[in-house]
């Protein structure tokens, strides 16, 4: 059997991308999707880092920059409330929909 060669994929125009408010709720609400917290606490990372960084968030949020980074990586374990304080800095809420049938 032969190998398929691929290639990484080029995060390089991302921050652009999550900088618009639309493109990174879309994003959010995608990596919420298999239920998987690590990735979205990620990803909600991602789209603070490009949509000003950890110092505004940290300014908007009352939160710690050491908090945030913490809270937001990979490994973190943030709470609810400060999740819906990055949530709501961003101009972004959490809303509960009825799952539909596939």
């Amino acid at each position: 059997m032969t190998r398929k060669k691929t290639t990484p994929f080029d995060f390089s125009g991302r921050d652009e991308l999550l900088k618009d408010p639309k493109n990174a709720a879309v994003y959010l609400e995608e990596c919420l999707i298999d239920g998987d917290m690590h990735l979205f606490q990620e990803a909600l990372g991602n789209v603070a880092k490009a949509q000003g960084g950890m110092t505004a968030l940290a300014d908007e949020t009352n939160l710690t920059r050491q908090a945030l980074y913490r809270s937001l990586s990979k490994d973190g374990n943030p709470q609810m409330d400060t999740i819906t304080k990055v949530l709501h800095a961003m101009g972004m809420r959490i809303s509960i929909v009825p799952e539909t049938a596939a």
